[in-house]
């Protein structure tokens, strides 16, 4: 009997200890932090691995951390992970100035420099993979590699927006981005999902040195993995193949019948070349 309740107690210990272990490998929007940049408070969940390179995970337009949660078990053995909820994003609170790419970028650079990491690889997506390359440009934080997944970079990827987001209000966005918005509504310390979607609506269509990277790419000089879906109509694909002409050291990779988030279209594509990009290719 003794030994039937031993073993018993051992099974329910493992199980536990495979729910805690599953738990460490997603972002969960409970056992991250705060750091209080400006008027706003961002909001980060590491995932340690002590001794391990950095990879941080920045996320697209009314999105948060979760959303690469899907593929995130693919890095976590390997890498010391950061996730960032953008300013007015996921829990992080909005402040009182106007949304723009510039000072998305910053607040990445606060962070960054706060926990002081080094050895810095980046996986942005959409909005985040705009950030991305501003970081890389800016050289203000040590960059390794960089991968951008649905990025956009130039005037006419700005014009395009302005076009597709013309007569979206904010009560559309709420339709729109449903899941986004109860989760602003739930989660958020200072909810005001109108407000944040009338100034995400205006970086997006910002043709100012503090939107999209425009000529100044030309000065990254860290490899770039540049990955689009071949079905994404907000990153055409003339716009990324120029974008491999003005990155000297850049790949372009085009997931076929994939939409703007391919890496969730295709994990298993996405899993073996960007690890392959990242371990191999200087």
């Amino acid at each position: 009997m003794n030994k039937i309740i031993s073993i018993i107690i051992y099974a329910v210990f493992l199980f536990i200890v495979s729910i805690s272990n599953a738990q460490t490998d997603q972002f969960n929007h409970k056992t991250g932090k705060y750091l209080v940049i400006d008027d706003a408070n961002i909001y980060y969940e590491e995932i340690e691995n002590i001794d391990k390179p950095t990879l941080i995970f920045l996320h697209g337009g009314f999105g948060n951390i979760e959303d690469f949660n899907p593929i995130l078990q693919m890095f976590t053995k390997d890498y010391h992970i950061i996730g960032i909820d953008s300013r007015g994003h996921g829990k992080s609170t909005l402040g009182t100035n106007k949304l723009t790419y510039s000072r998305l970028q910053l607040d990445v650079e606060s962070i960054i420099k706060h926990l002081e990491l080094k050895d810095i690889n980046i996986i942005g997506y959409s909005d985040g993979g705009v950030i991305a390359y501003r970081l890389a440009v800016a050289k203000n934080i040590p960059i390794r590699k960089i991968v951008t997944i649905g990025g956009t970079w130039c005037l006419s990827d700005a014009e395009l927006m302005e076009k597709l987001m013309a007569n979206m209000t904010p009560e559309e966005y709420r339709k729109a981005f449903r899941r986004s918005y109860e989760f602003h509504m739930k989660y958020n310390p200072e909810p005001n999902f109108d407000k944040f979607a009338k100034y995400l609506h205006e970086m997006w269509i910002d043709k100012t040195e503090n939107g999209y990277p425009l000529a100044t790419v030309q000065n990254i000089d860290v490899p770039t993995l540049i990955i689009r879906g071949n079905d994404d109509y907000m990153f055409p694909l003339e716009s990324a193949v120029e974008l491999t002409t003005k990155i000297i050291n850049s790949s372009l990779l085009n997931i076929p019948f994939a939409p703007h988030g391919a890496f969730k279209k295709y994990p298993q594509i996405f899993e073996v070349i960007v690890k392959d990009f990242l371990l191999n290719h200087e």
